[in-house]
């Protein structure tokens, strides 16, 4: 695609082109990986920001207009607070990073007459029930699907399921309590282990979401992912990943990405294709988006579309242009900016989440220079800080860390990923 500069929606446009007139809200966990790289983006861009998170800084008394604590969880709350906040300061646009926030930015950006995704497109993208109720006639392959509640009875559940299938707690993210099941006991055996999970404190906040299981039919073949930009809903493709590692389960730990894909130009073609049908029949207008697909001989499958960037850290393997950050691109989108190129820097390069071998205590990661030295690394981080808690999936969504690879083909870099990753030597103490 040749350099452009993205066309912006009317209410975009009103947005000042003097981004020091701008003032944007971040909604941002504690826990998100992403704190430091927005607010680097903002800095970089000059703009106004505030952080909204679920808890108050330590300095809040001393950053007046630049934090507001806000309920996540009670949205209806969370807008109030935004509003009145915005009372004092108004807001320009309203940014939710991760899967915890997409609902509420939607909300506020709805309540105060901001740019913004409807609300029942991004709740449709939170919910994976309604997510495959809303696709199950708009085009794309679809599987079978039913949705049961936690006090259903788990064997008379397993006896309607199709096998194989895959259990998934409808709110969750990140793979959290995702199971495949080949046969009423592993069936029976992963709802009850899902049900203990939901019945987690962080889990239990989310409110009734977090009583039901949706059960599907197993989508064998490769998995893609797809990073977009929509603007007036119209998608425009940031990046195509490949994830070269099978993911058949019997839980699904994602561990690379590797970009360009490495598919045939009618596969690539068609991938997009089944975005754009699956953001529209979302409903799905602007911002960014992250989407997650199957393929197999009978087409391209949508596994999950989100309202929101790539999590994690690994958002840092993208730069567009001249070497501009996914982050930047984002913020300048939402408020109204030009943005010169959406070329991704055509290096091919890749990502690995290094993944949790077990649960128990981190004690140390050793390695880590000699992983640095690989050729083709650019750079290990280990997100974890030793002496903490760690736990695989399906319980798990945290990565010990992230590593970060560039070369000649894919190929390349995917095997300058796997050959730093056998550097590391990760010590777990049983808890």
């Amino acid at each position: 695609m040749p350099a452009a500069t993205i066309p912006t929606t009317s209410r975009a446009r009103a947005a000042p082109a003097l981004s020091k007139l701008a003032r944007l809200l971040l909604l941002l966990p504690t826990t998100s990986y992403r704190v430091g790289d927005f607010l680097s983006a903002a800095r970089r861009l000059d703009v106004d920001v505030v952080v909204g998170s679920d808890q108050p800084p330590v300095l809040e008394q001393y950053a007046a207009g630049h934090t507001v604590t806000l309920d996540f969880t009670d949205l209806v709350k969370g807008v109030g607070q935004i509003a009145a906040f915005a009372r004092d300061f108004p807001l320009t646009a309203i940014i939710g990073v991760d899967d915890g926030t997409t609902v509420l930015a939607a909300m506020a950006s709805d309540a105060l007459g901001l740019v913004h995704n409807s609300p029942e497109s991004v709740v449709a993208t939170r919910d994976k029930y309604r997510f495959r109720a809303t696709l199950a006639n708009a085009g794309p392959p679809a599987p079978s699907f039913q949705q049961f509640n936690l006090d259903h009875d788990p064997a008379e559940a397993a006896r309607a399921a199709p096998y194989p299938c895959v259990l998934k707690p409808v709110a969750l993210a990140a793979s959290r309590g995702v199971i495949r099941a080949n046969n009423e006991t592993e069936f029976t055996a992963a709802f009850e282990r899902i049900s203990r999970i939901l019945e987690e404190p962080d889990v239990a906040a989310v409110g009734a979401a977090a009583q039901r299981i949706l059960v599907e039919s197993f989508i064998p073949g490769q998995e893609v992912a797809l990073e977009g930009l929509l603007d007036d809903g119209e998608l425009h493709v940031l990046a195509l990943f490949d994830k070269p590692d099978p993911l058949d389960g019997p839980f699904f730990e994602e561990i690379i990405f590797v970009t360009p894909s490495r598919h045939r130009q009618e596969i690539r073609d068609a991938i997009v294709a089944t975005a754009q049908q699956a953001v529209a029949a979302l409903g799905l207008r602007h911002g960014p988006i992250h989407a997650e697909f199957r393929i197999n001989s009978d087409g391209v499958w949508p596994l999950e579309v989100a309202a929101r960037s790539m999590g994690g850290l690994c958002a840092r393997v993208l730069t567009f242009g001249a070497g501009v950050a996914l982050e930047d691109l984002i913020l300048r989108h939402a408020l109204g900016l030009p943005v010169d190129s959406m070329d991704r820097d055509s290096q091919p390069a890749g990502v690995m989440m290094i993944p949790t071998p077990r649960a128990g205590i981190l004690r140390s990661v050793d390695g880590v220079e000699a992983a640095r030295a690989v050729p083709g690394i650019d750079s290990v981080t280990i997100s974890i800080p030793l002496g903490q808690p760690v736990t695989p999936p399906p319980e798990g969504t945290r990565y010990l860390g992230f590593i970060f690879a560039r070369g000649d083909t894919p190929g390349d870099a995917e095997a300058a990923l796997r050959q730093a990753h056998e550097c590391l030597k990760i010590a777990i103490e049983p808890a």
